[in-house]
Protein backbone atom coordinates (compact mmCIF):
# COMPACT_ATOMS: atom_id res chain seq x y z
CA UNK A 1 0.00 0.00 0.00
CA UNK A 2 1.07 3.14 -1.03
CA UNK A 3 2.83 5.51 1.81
CA UNK A 4 0.53 8.43 1.65
CA UNK A 5 -1.96 7.85 -1.33
CA UNK A 6 -5.31 9.78 -2.27
CA UNK A 7 -7.00 6.66 -2.20
CA UNK A 8 -6.30 5.81 1.68
CA UNK A 9 -9.73 6.30 3.78
CA UNK A 10 -9.89 9.83 5.41
CA UNK A 11 -9.17 8.57 9.10
CA UNK A 12 -5.81 7.06 7.55
CA UNK A 13 -4.95 10.61 5.97
CA UNK A 14 -6.18 12.18 9.09
CA UNK A 15 -4.07 10.13 11.84
CA UNK A 16 -1.36 10.38 8.86
CA UNK A 17 -1.01 14.07 8.83
CA UNK A 18 -1.26 14.60 12.84
CA UNK A 19 1.31 11.98 13.28
CA UNK A 20 3.77 14.53 10.95
CA UNK A 21 3.19 17.25 13.63
CA UNK A 22 6.15 15.92 16.08
CA UNK A 23 4.04 17.09 19.06
CA UNK A 24 7.02 15.31 21.40
CA UNK A 25 6.62 16.24 25.60
CA UNK A 26 9.46 15.17 27.71
CA UNK A 27 7.87 15.86 30.57
CA UNK A 28 8.67 18.64 33.31
CA UNK A 29 7.63 21.97 30.49
CA UNK A 30 9.73 20.71 28.31
CA UNK A 31 8.21 19.99 25.24
CA UNK A 32 7.50 20.79 21.60
CA UNK A 33 4.45 22.06 22.16
CA UNK A 34 1.16 21.06 20.32
CA UNK A 35 0.05 24.25 18.36
CA UNK A 36 0.57 23.49 14.50
CA UNK A 37 -1.33 20.35 15.38
CA UNK A 38 -4.26 22.10 17.16
CA UNK A 39 -4.36 24.20 14.19
CA UNK A 40 -4.77 21.47 11.56
CA UNK A 41 -7.36 20.18 14.08
CA UNK A 42 -9.39 23.97 14.15
CA UNK A 43 -8.93 24.01 10.58
CA UNK A 44 -10.57 20.54 9.81
CA UNK A 45 -13.36 21.48 12.45
CA UNK A 46 -13.90 24.75 10.55
CA UNK A 47 -14.22 22.78 7.41
CA UNK A 48 -17.20 21.14 8.91
CA UNK A 49 -19.08 24.28 9.58
CA UNK A 50 -17.97 24.21 13.23
CA UNK A 51 -16.54 26.96 15.79
CA UNK A 52 -13.59 25.88 17.33
CA UNK A 53 -12.11 27.61 20.38
CA UNK A 54 -8.56 27.88 21.20
CA UNK A 55 -6.50 27.97 24.58
CA UNK A 56 -2.96 28.17 25.10
CA UNK A 57 -2.17 28.89 29.06
CA UNK A 58 1.49 28.32 28.32
CA UNK A 59 3.44 29.31 24.75
CA UNK A 60 2.51 26.59 22.23
CA UNK A 61 0.42 24.34 24.22
CA UNK A 62 -2.92 24.58 22.29
CA UNK A 63 -5.92 23.01 23.30
CA UNK A 64 -8.72 23.30 20.95
CA UNK A 65 -12.30 22.67 21.47
CA UNK A 66 -15.95 23.00 19.23
CA UNK A 67 -19.84 21.86 19.87
CA UNK A 68 -21.53 20.34 18.11
CA UNK A 69 -25.36 20.77 18.57
CA UNK A 70 -27.40 17.73 19.21
CA UNK A 71 -30.61 16.33 17.65
CA UNK A 72 -32.02 16.82 21.70
CA UNK A 73 -30.39 19.72 23.48
CA UNK A 74 -31.96 19.16 26.44
CA UNK A 75 -30.07 15.70 26.87
CA UNK A 76 -26.55 15.91 29.01
CA UNK A 77 -23.92 17.03 26.47
CA UNK A 78 -21.26 14.09 25.80
CA UNK A 79 -17.50 15.33 25.72
CA UNK A 80 -15.45 13.52 23.61
CA UNK A 81 -11.52 14.28 23.58
CA UNK A 82 -8.07 13.19 23.06
CA UNK A 83 -4.73 14.50 23.26
CA UNK A 84 -2.12 15.79 20.49
CA UNK A 85 1.07 15.31 22.51
CA UNK A 86 3.32 12.24 22.06
CA UNK A 87 5.99 10.68 24.07
CA UNK A 88 9.54 11.07 22.59
CA UNK A 89 10.47 8.27 19.82
CA UNK A 90 14.17 7.68 19.41
CA UNK A 91 14.41 7.56 15.61
CA UNK A 92 17.32 4.91 15.81
CA UNK A 93 15.02 2.60 17.50
CA UNK A 94 12.45 2.41 15.01
CA UNK A 95 12.40 0.56 11.53
CA UNK A 96 10.49 3.25 10.25
CA UNK A 97 10.51 7.05 11.11
CA UNK A 98 8.36 7.86 13.73
CA UNK A 99 7.08 11.36 12.36
CA UNK A 100 6.59 10.19 8.86
CA UNK A 101 3.61 8.71 9.44
CA UNK A 102 3.78 5.75 6.51
CA UNK A 103 1.49 3.26 5.88
CA UNK A 104 3.27 -0.01 5.02
CA UNK A 105 1.88 -3.48 5.33
CA UNK A 106 -1.72 -2.32 5.79
CA UNK A 107 -0.78 -0.28 8.40
CA UNK A 108 -0.11 3.22 9.98
CA UNK A 109 3.29 3.57 11.86
CA UNK A 110 4.97 6.58 13.66
CA UNK A 111 4.57 8.03 16.92
CA UNK A 112 0.85 8.45 18.40
CA UNK A 113 -0.49 5.78 15.70
CA UNK A 114 -1.57 3.98 19.15
CA UNK A 115 -1.09 6.88 21.45
CA UNK A 116 -3.32 8.73 20.34
CA UNK A 117 -3.73 10.70 16.77
CA UNK A 118 -4.86 7.30 16.04
CA UNK A 119 -8.24 8.54 18.15
CA UNK A 120 -8.11 12.00 17.24
CA UNK A 121 -8.84 10.95 13.38
CA UNK A 122 -11.57 8.65 14.34
CA UNK A 123 -13.32 11.65 16.61
CA UNK A 124 -12.57 14.24 13.77
CA UNK A 125 -13.69 12.08 10.90
CA UNK A 126 -16.64 10.57 12.45
CA UNK A 127 -17.90 13.64 13.36
CA UNK A 128 -17.60 14.32 9.73
CA UNK A 129 -19.72 11.63 8.86
CA UNK A 130 -22.53 12.76 10.35
CA UNK A 131 -21.90 16.40 9.30
CA UNK A 132 -21.92 16.47 5.91
CA UNK A 133 -24.63 13.91 5.31
CA UNK A 134 -26.59 16.82 7.19
CA UNK A 135 -27.36 14.59 10.10
CA UNK A 136 -26.93 15.71 14.06
CA UNK A 137 -25.56 14.01 16.56
CA UNK A 138 -28.76 12.80 19.45
CA UNK A 139 -27.20 15.07 22.09
CA UNK A 140 -24.53 18.08 21.66
CA UNK A 141 -20.69 16.67 21.46
CA UNK A 142 -18.28 18.75 22.75
CA UNK A 143 -15.15 18.13 21.17
CA UNK A 144 -12.23 18.67 22.86
CA UNK A 145 -8.15 18.39 22.10
CA UNK A 146 -5.72 18.80 24.87
CA UNK A 147 -2.02 19.45 25.34
CA UNK A 148 0.72 17.93 27.85
CA UNK A 149 -1.66 14.22 28.29
CA UNK A 150 1.34 12.40 28.59
CA UNK A 151 2.85 15.02 31.65
CA UNK A 152 -0.68 14.12 33.37
CA UNK A 153 -2.12 17.26 31.83
CA UNK A 154 -0.40 19.69 34.20
CA UNK A 155 -0.11 22.33 31.23
CA UNK A 156 -3.22 20.82 29.44
CA UNK A 157 -6.22 19.77 31.14
CA UNK A 158 -5.82 20.51 34.00
CA UNK A 159 -5.44 24.04 33.35
CA UNK A 160 -8.27 24.00 30.60
CA UNK A 161 -10.96 22.69 33.53
CA UNK A 162 -9.88 25.40 35.76
CA UNK A 163 -9.63 28.20 33.19
CA UNK A 164 -12.21 27.24 30.85
CA UNK A 165 -15.01 25.40 32.45
CA UNK A 166 -17.66 26.73 30.00
CA UNK A 167 -16.20 25.04 27.21
CA UNK A 168 -18.01 21.77 29.19
CA UNK A 169 -21.19 23.65 30.21
CA UNK A 170 -23.57 20.71 30.26
CA UNK A 171 -22.00 17.63 30.49
CA UNK A 172 -22.38 14.98 32.36
CA UNK A 173 -19.75 12.09 30.79
CA UNK A 174 -16.90 11.60 28.58
CA UNK A 175 -15.12 9.24 25.95
CA UNK A 176 -11.50 8.89 25.33
CA UNK A 177 -8.90 6.52 24.82
CA UNK A 178 -7.25 3.45 26.11
CA UNK A 179 -10.69 1.43 25.79
CA UNK A 180 -12.98 -0.14 23.03
CA UNK A 181 -10.05 -2.01 21.67
CA UNK A 182 -10.23 -6.06 20.78
CA UNK A 183 -8.18 -8.28 22.45
CA UNK A 184 -8.10 -12.48 22.16
CA UNK A 185 -8.94 -14.63 25.26
CA UNK A 186 -7.68 -18.41 24.26
CA UNK A 187 -8.90 -17.68 20.66
CA UNK A 188 -12.11 -15.82 21.29
CA UNK A 189 -12.19 -11.99 20.45
CA UNK A 190 -13.39 -9.57 23.05
CA UNK A 191 -13.28 -5.95 23.87
CA UNK A 192 -12.30 -4.17 26.94
CA UNK A 193 -14.06 -1.06 27.85
CA UNK A 194 -12.22 1.18 30.32
CA UNK A 195 -14.17 2.44 33.40
CA UNK A 196 -11.55 3.08 35.77
CA UNK A 197 -7.74 4.45 36.25
CA UNK A 198 -5.46 4.02 39.05
CA UNK A 199 -3.80 6.72 40.79
CA UNK A 200 -0.87 8.86 39.44
CA UNK A 201 2.05 9.62 41.75
CA UNK A 202 5.20 10.44 40.04
CA UNK A 203 7.97 10.54 42.44
CA UNK A 204 11.84 11.93 42.62
CA UNK A 205 14.03 9.87 45.39
CA UNK A 206 16.74 11.86 46.23
CA UNK A 207 19.76 10.66 48.48
CA UNK A 208 22.52 13.08 49.56
CA UNK A 209 26.03 12.61 50.58
CA UNK A 210 29.07 13.56 50.81
CA UNK A 211 31.59 15.06 47.89
CA UNK A 212 34.86 14.30 46.97
CA UNK A 213 37.56 12.38 45.17
CA UNK A 214 36.70 9.46 43.09
CA UNK A 215 39.63 8.03 44.14
CA UNK A 216 38.89 7.63 47.90
CA UNK A 217 37.76 5.52 50.35
CA UNK A 218 34.15 7.02 50.55
CA UNK A 219 31.31 5.38 52.17
CA UNK A 220 29.12 8.44 52.51
CA UNK A 221 28.33 8.22 48.33
CA UNK A 222 24.96 9.61 47.17
CA UNK A 223 24.80 7.40 44.16
CA UNK A 224 25.33 4.44 46.00
CA UNK A 225 22.43 5.02 48.17
CA UNK A 226 20.78 6.06 45.27
CA UNK A 227 21.27 2.77 43.90
CA UNK A 228 20.27 0.41 46.51
CA UNK A 229 17.01 2.68 46.88
CA UNK A 230 15.95 2.68 43.41
CA UNK A 231 17.05 -1.43 43.07
CA UNK A 232 14.88 -1.97 46.63
CA UNK A 233 11.69 -0.07 44.90
CA UNK A 234 12.11 -1.64 41.71
CA UNK A 235 12.34 -5.68 42.92
CA UNK A 236 9.21 -4.64 44.83
CA UNK A 237 6.40 -7.56 44.10
CA UNK A 238 3.60 -5.74 45.24
CA UNK A 239 0.68 -8.26 46.09
CA UNK A 240 -2.97 -8.94 43.85
CA UNK A 241 -5.87 -6.37 45.27
CA UNK A 242 -9.10 -6.66 43.20
CA UNK A 243 -11.47 -4.18 42.79
CA UNK A 244 -15.01 -4.85 41.30
CA UNK A 245 -13.87 -3.36 38.27
CA UNK A 246 -10.93 -6.35 38.24
CA UNK A 247 -13.72 -9.09 39.55
CA UNK A 248 -15.31 -8.37 36.72
CA UNK A 249 -12.70 -8.47 34.36
CA UNK A 250 -11.47 -11.95 35.41
CA UNK A 251 -15.60 -13.25 35.47
CA UNK A 252 -15.46 -11.98 31.83
CA UNK A 253 -12.14 -13.72 31.00
CA UNK A 254 -12.29 -16.77 33.33
CA UNK A 255 -16.15 -17.34 30.63
CA UNK A 256 -14.70 -16.92 27.34
CA UNK A 257 -11.42 -18.96 28.46
CA UNK A 258 -13.07 -21.93 30.86
CA UNK A 259 -10.17 -21.47 32.95
CA UNK A 260 -10.10 -20.55 36.82
CA UNK A 261 -10.10 -17.20 38.39
CA UNK A 262 -8.65 -18.29 41.57
CA UNK A 263 -4.93 -16.81 40.37
CA UNK A 264 -5.88 -13.29 38.77
CA UNK A 265 -2.28 -13.53 37.18
CA UNK A 266 -2.74 -17.12 35.44
CA UNK A 267 -5.89 -15.97 34.01
CA UNK A 268 -4.92 -13.09 32.36
CA UNK A 269 -2.12 -15.19 30.24
CA UNK A 270 -5.14 -16.13 28.58
CA UNK A 271 -5.24 -12.50 26.73
CA UNK A 272 -2.31 -12.97 25.15
CA UNK A 273 -0.29 -9.98 24.36
CA UNK A 274 -2.71 -7.91 26.44
CA UNK A 275 -1.60 -9.96 29.57
CA UNK A 276 0.88 -7.55 30.99
CA UNK A 277 -1.51 -4.79 30.67
CA UNK A 278 -4.30 -6.40 32.58
CA UNK A 279 -1.48 -7.73 35.18
CA UNK A 280 -1.29 -4.08 35.96
CA UNK A 281 -4.62 -3.59 36.93
CA UNK A 282 -4.71 -5.95 39.90
CA UNK A 283 -2.02 -4.38 41.75
CA UNK A 284 0.61 -1.23 42.55
CA UNK A 285 3.29 -0.85 39.84
CA UNK A 286 6.71 1.22 41.06
CA UNK A 287 8.73 1.22 37.73
CA UNK A 288 12.10 3.25 37.79
CA UNK A 289 12.46 5.53 34.44
CA UNK A 290 15.15 7.81 35.36
CA UNK A 291 18.52 8.29 37.00
CA UNK A 292 20.77 11.70 37.36
CA UNK A 293 23.62 12.04 39.36
CA UNK A 294 27.24 13.38 38.88
CA UNK A 295 29.29 15.19 36.49
CA UNK A 296 32.74 14.36 36.29
CA UNK A 297 34.16 10.66 36.53
CA UNK A 298 36.29 11.76 39.42
CA UNK A 299 34.35 13.36 41.45
CA UNK A 300 31.75 11.90 43.67
CA UNK A 301 28.60 14.30 43.89
CA UNK A 302 26.70 15.19 47.02
CA UNK A 303 23.25 14.75 44.91
CA UNK A 304 21.78 12.01 43.20
CA UNK A 305 18.38 11.74 41.75
CA UNK A 306 15.91 8.89 40.41
CA UNK A 307 12.49 9.10 38.87
CA UNK A 308 9.94 6.54 39.81
CA UNK A 309 6.39 6.08 37.91
CA UNK A 310 4.01 4.78 40.72
CA UNK A 311 0.10 3.82 39.59
CA UNK A 312 -2.04 2.85 42.90
CA UNK A 313 -5.45 1.53 42.81
CA UNK A 314 -8.02 4.23 43.71
CA UNK A 315 -7.77 5.21 47.30
CA UNK A 316 -4.68 3.77 48.40
CA UNK A 317 -2.33 6.71 47.76
CA UNK A 318 -1.00 8.04 50.94
CA UNK A 319 -0.50 4.13 52.14
CA UNK A 320 1.66 3.54 49.37
CA UNK A 321 3.78 6.53 49.78
CA UNK A 322 4.40 5.30 53.17
CA UNK A 323 5.08 1.84 51.93
CA UNK A 324 7.62 3.63 49.76
CA UNK A 325 9.42 5.46 52.79
CA UNK A 326 9.48 1.89 54.68
CA UNK A 327 11.10 0.59 51.85
CA UNK A 328 13.94 2.89 50.73
CA UNK A 329 14.78 4.43 54.07
CA UNK A 330 14.38 7.63 55.88
CA UNK A 331 17.81 8.73 54.71
CA UNK A 332 16.09 8.53 51.18
CA UNK A 333 13.76 12.23 50.54
CA UNK A 334 10.47 11.30 48.40
CA UNK A 335 9.47 14.18 46.77
CA UNK A 336 6.14 14.08 44.59
CA UNK A 337 6.17 15.72 41.07
CA UNK A 338 2.81 15.10 39.97
CA UNK A 339 0.02 13.44 41.60
CA UNK A 340 -3.39 12.64 40.23
CA UNK A 341 -6.61 10.76 41.55
CA UNK A 342 -7.60 7.35 40.50
CA UNK A 343 -11.13 7.10 39.45
CA UNK A 344 -13.70 3.83 38.95
CA UNK A 345 -16.94 3.82 37.94
CA UNK A 346 -19.98 0.80 37.70
CA UNK A 347 -19.64 -0.96 34.27
CA UNK A 348 -23.56 0.15 34.16
CA UNK A 349 -25.84 3.16 32.50
CA UNK A 350 -27.11 4.10 29.42
CA UNK A 351 -23.74 5.29 27.95
CA UNK A 352 -21.95 1.52 28.89
CA UNK A 353 -25.13 0.17 27.10
CA UNK A 354 -24.59 2.45 24.59
CA UNK A 355 -21.32 1.66 23.62
CA UNK A 356 -21.71 -2.12 23.55
CA UNK A 357 -24.55 -1.63 21.08
CA UNK A 358 -22.40 0.36 18.75
CA UNK A 359 -19.78 -2.22 19.26
CA UNK A 360 -22.20 -5.05 18.75
CA UNK A 361 -24.12 -3.73 15.50
CA UNK A 362 -20.39 -3.91 14.23
CA UNK A 363 -19.57 -6.42 15.45
CA UNK A 364 -22.05 -8.85 17.00
CA UNK A 365 -21.97 -11.15 19.30
CA UNK A 366 -18.61 -10.60 20.78
CA UNK A 367 -18.39 -9.92 24.15
CA UNK A 368 -17.57 -6.34 26.01
CA UNK A 369 -15.91 -6.69 29.53
CA UNK A 370 -14.81 -3.69 31.85
CA UNK A 371 -11.26 -3.12 32.83
CA UNK A 372 -9.38 -0.65 34.85
CA UNK A 373 -6.67 1.07 33.15
CA UNK A 374 -2.92 0.99 34.75
CA UNK A 375 -2.34 3.81 33.60
CA UNK A 376 -4.34 7.66 33.33
CA UNK A 377 -6.14 9.93 31.26
CA UNK A 378 -7.12 13.00 30.71
CA UNK A 379 -10.63 12.09 32.33
CA UNK A 380 -8.82 12.44 35.43
CA UNK A 381 -9.01 16.40 35.14
CA UNK A 382 -12.78 16.10 33.90
CA UNK A 383 -13.68 14.14 37.01
CA UNK A 384 -12.72 17.58 38.79
CA UNK A 385 -15.83 19.18 37.16
CA UNK A 386 -18.27 16.20 37.80
CA UNK A 387 -17.63 14.63 34.60
CA UNK A 388 -17.63 10.75 34.15
CA UNK A 389 -15.11 9.55 31.61
CA UNK A 390 -14.45 6.19 29.89
CA UNK A 391 -11.93 4.87 27.80
CA UNK A 392 -13.52 4.06 24.29
CA UNK A 393 -11.48 4.19 21.25
CA UNK A 394 -12.96 1.22 19.17
CA UNK A 395 -10.16 -0.84 17.55
CA UNK A 396 -11.17 -4.50 16.34
CA UNK A 397 -7.54 -5.79 15.90
CA UNK A 398 -5.83 -8.66 14.78
CA UNK A 399 -5.19 -11.41 17.54
CA UNK A 400 -1.65 -11.52 16.84
CA UNK A 401 -0.57 -7.94 17.47
CA UNK A 402 0.78 -6.58 20.48
CA UNK A 403 -1.17 -3.53 20.65
CA UNK A 404 -1.14 -2.84 24.67
CA UNK A 405 2.54 -3.29 24.21
CA UNK A 406 3.23 -0.18 21.37
CA UNK A 407 1.94 2.27 24.05
CA UNK A 408 5.05 4.32 24.69
CA UNK A 409 6.91 1.14 22.81
CA UNK A 410 9.29 1.08 19.52
CA UNK A 411 7.27 0.94 16.03
CA UNK A 412 3.63 2.08 17.00
CA UNK A 413 1.35 0.78 14.35
CA UNK A 414 -2.52 0.46 14.07
CA UNK A 415 -4.22 -1.29 11.22
CA UNK A 416 -6.01 0.67 8.51
CA UNK A 417 -8.89 -1.82 8.77
CA UNK A 418 -8.87 -0.72 12.85
CA UNK A 419 -9.36 2.44 12.10
CA UNK A 420 -11.84 2.38 9.91
CA UNK A 421 -13.85 0.39 12.50
CA UNK A 422 -13.06 2.54 14.47
CA UNK A 423 -14.85 5.80 12.95
CA UNK A 424 -17.92 3.60 11.85
CA UNK A 425 -18.39 2.73 15.84
CA UNK A 426 -17.93 6.10 16.69
CA UNK A 427 -20.66 8.00 13.97
CA UNK A 428 -22.70 5.22 15.14
CA UNK A 429 -22.49 5.78 18.63
CA UNK A 430 -22.57 9.42 17.74
CA UNK A 431 -26.38 9.37 16.20
CA UNK A 432 -27.83 7.08 18.52
CA UNK A 433 -26.81 7.87 22.11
Amino acid sequence: MPDSASDLPEVVRVAADLIRFDTSNFGGGNAKGEREAAEYVGAYLESLGLVPSYFEPVPRRTNVMARVPGRNRDKPALVVHGHLDVVPAMAEDWSVDPFAGIVRDGMLWGRGAVDMKNMDAMILTAVADLLRAGEQPERDLILAFFADEENGGVEGSALVVRERPEWFAGATEAISEVGGYSISVDGHRAYLLQVGEKALLWIRLVARGRAGHGSRLHPDNAVTRLSEAVAAIGRTHWPVRLTDTTRQLLEGLSALSGRSSEDPDALASAAGPAEAFLRSSFRTTTNPTALTAGYKHNVIPERAEALIDVRVLPGTEDAVLAQLQEIVGDDIEIEIVVRDIGMETPFTGPLVDAMVAALDRHDPGTPVVPYLLGAGTDNKALSAIGITGYGFAPLRLPAELDFTGMFHGVDERVPVDSLVFGQRVLADLFRTY
